[in-house]
């Protein structure tokens, strides 16, 4: 009977199967079909994306000359950089905090910092509505503090995943190699700049792309807490498709896929996609 009884399969072997790869390759194309199919109706030249009726370029010169499509991704475009920036520094502090210090109502804290995650964004968003109503949070600043609802609107929202992502690579980091720096002299900050913080970039990095990809396409939170004057690219891409989705809108929704994939690109490369990889 041993001579019929085939071989255990290493975990790692299954990615030589024809099967598994044309699953893989079937998944792919499920998620990513819809996004080839906007890019490449970008150049459609026709008003009806339905309809092809050959290549042109005249659509993402028109959403190039579109002022306030420009000042929309713009706008966009700040409130996830300094989401990010801020986010990213928040909740890189809140992971180290969480991970190395116990004190009264620690799972309190950590449900209350899980809030943002679980709690749906129609709620947030009107949670944020009624908070900046009821502060009387100023709409009519200059440019960029005009934006400084939202910004700080997606900062709580995107922290926490930021300390979840650097958290989960605290989880594989040895206490004695920062205990060995210090008994070798390192003060509490070298030890943080040069044994923790190597080992927690990785999880930044993460963090990062995440934090600036929520806070750049958030619609909901985003509805809630813009001002009259204020005016970002998700909404202003929802205001347009109401009336039609027009390759002007597909050229725009191109511009900003290749702009996340090119920055997301060098993020990888700057880090590596392994280690990256490792944080999760």
């Amino acid at each position: 009977m041993a001579l019929f009884r085939s071989a255990p399969i290493a975990p790692l072997e299954y990615t030589r199967k024809f099967w598994m790869r044309g699953w893989v390759a079937l998944t792919m194309l499920f998620l990513y079909a819809p996004l080839l199919v906007l890019m490449i109706f970008s150049f459609n030249d026709s008003k009806r994306n339905v309809v092809w009726k050959g290549f042109t370029l005249k659509y993402y010169e028109k959403a190039l000359n579109n002022d306030s499509l420009v000042e929309a991704l713009v706008n966009s475009l700040t409130i996830a950089f300094l989401a990010t920036i801020i986010s990213l520094v928040i909740g890189a502090l809140a992971a180290v905090m969480l991970w190395r210090f116990r004190f009264p109502f620690k799972g309190l804290v950590e449900g209350t910092m899980s809030l943002p995650i679980i709690v749906p964004e129609i709620c947030l968003g009107v949670a944020f509505l009624i908070f900046f109503a009821k502060v009387e949070w100023p709409t009519d600043l200059v440019w960029p503090l005009n934006l400084s609802a939202i910004t700080i609107a997606h900062i709580t929202f995107c922290f926490p995943f930021v300390a979840m992502v650097v958290r989960a690579r605290l989880a594989s980091f040895n206490k004695e190699e920062e205990e060995a720096a210090k008994d070798l002299g390192a003060t509490e900050w070298q030890a943080f700049r040069d044994v923790l913080l190597p080992h927690i970039k990785p999880g930044l990095v993460a963090g990062a792309l995440l934090a600036f990809t929520l806070s750049l396409d958030d619609f909901v939170i985003t509805f809630f807490t813009s001002g009259p004057d204020t005016i970002t690219f998700p909404v202003k891409v929802y205001s347009m498709v109401r009336f039609s989705v027009t390759p002007e809108v597909n050229a725009a929704s191109t511009l900003l896929i290749l702009l996340t994939v090119v920055l997301t690109f060098i993020a990888l490369k700057l880090q590596g996609v392994k280690g990256i990889a490792e944080t999760h």
